[in-house]
């Protein structure tokens, strides 16, 4: 089994930046994406920002374009999100996953479908204040 935890995240103003890092543990070598999500209270979890490993090809959500960038260390099996220019539409928890292992290619990481990622950390808050 793979095991996620996340970390980072914290109380900011507009603005700001902050970097989530998420740990990755287990049987991971068979993981092909892995990417970052945030729901906010009563909301559907949505995409934030996934990497196809293999290439590491990146995908973000319009509202995160150019100003949150996602990487990742093969070697210390961690996932991380660099988040700059923050926004109060930001402030919500945020959740590292990784995708389901029938789901291989980069097209499935690009999509950024929460159903189709079936490991999950327990989630990171952000809070962004104006």
């Amino acid at each position: 089994q793979v095991q996620l935890v996340e970390s980072g995240g914290g109380s900011v103003q507009a603005g700001d930046s902050l970097r989530l890092s998420c740990a990755a543990s287990g049987d991971t070598h068979r993981t092909a994406c892995m990417g970052w999500f945030r729901q906010y209270p009563g909301m559907e979890r949505e995409g934030v920002a996934t990497i196809y490993i293999p290439s590491r090809a990146t995908f973000a959500a319009d509202s995160v374009e150019g100003r949150f960038t996602v990487s990742h260390d093969n070697a210390a099996n961690t996932l991380y999100l660099q988040m700059n220019n923050l926004r109060p539409e930001d402030t919500a928890m945020y959740y590292c996953a990784a995708l389901r292992r029938s789901y291989r290619s980069g097209q499935d990481c690009a999509q950024m479908r929460a159903a189709d990622f079936g490991v999950w950390g327990q989630g990171t808050q952000v809070t962004v204040s104006s």
